[in-house]
């Protein structure tokens, strides 16, 4: 894949890199940093790609293991609460501030799940991704819905 081709993919495709980012930072700086590292790894890897899946499906992975691999690097630095200013909704908050601030608390594989399951990809897609079955998928999806009411749930509470 000559330059050009891969930055006409990226440029088509970047929407897939943003939305993993956005899940695993909590800053410009450390977004901008996971944003370069996967594109880092989507170019050295694109050469393996054999198409026997949908190619935003192999970005996909690649973008997901790159962020989880560098939050397992991070571990040391635990999250910390004050990083996002204010966790408590308000009515100014919109939809997707609050899904985004209650998507901040899951784990990092509740994440993935979660930003399969909001880019509207099916279980069996999203069984090839996360190396899992496509029952598991379901099950986990709904252990994520009702962790995620609770955490909001909690949340509304508390303000």
């Amino acid at each position: 894949m000559s330059e050009k081709e891969f930055i006409d993919l990226i440029e088509q495709h970047q929407g897939i890199i943003h939305k993993v980012c956005r899940i695993y930072t909590y800053n410009q700086h450390d977004y901008d940093d996971l944003f370069q590292d996967i594109m880092v790894q989507l170019w050295q890897s694109i050469t393996r790609y054999q198409g026997k899946s949908k190619l935003t499906t192999y970005m996909y992975k690649i973008a997901l293991f790159t962020a989880l691999n560098k939050v397992k690097k991070a571990k040391k630095r635990q999250f910390d609460a004050n990083e996002i200013a204010d966790y408590t909704t308000d009515a100014s908050d919109t939809a997707e501030e609050i899904l985004h601030t209650v998507i901040k608390h899951l784990s990092d594989a509740e994440k993935a799940l979660v930003s399969l399951y909001l880019d509207e990809k099916d279980y069996k897609e999203m069984a090839e991704i996360l190396g899992i079955t496509e029952s598991n998928v379901g099950v986990r999806l709904n252990r994520v819905k009702d962790k995620m009411r609770k955490i909001l749930k909690a949340q509304e509470d508390g303000a």
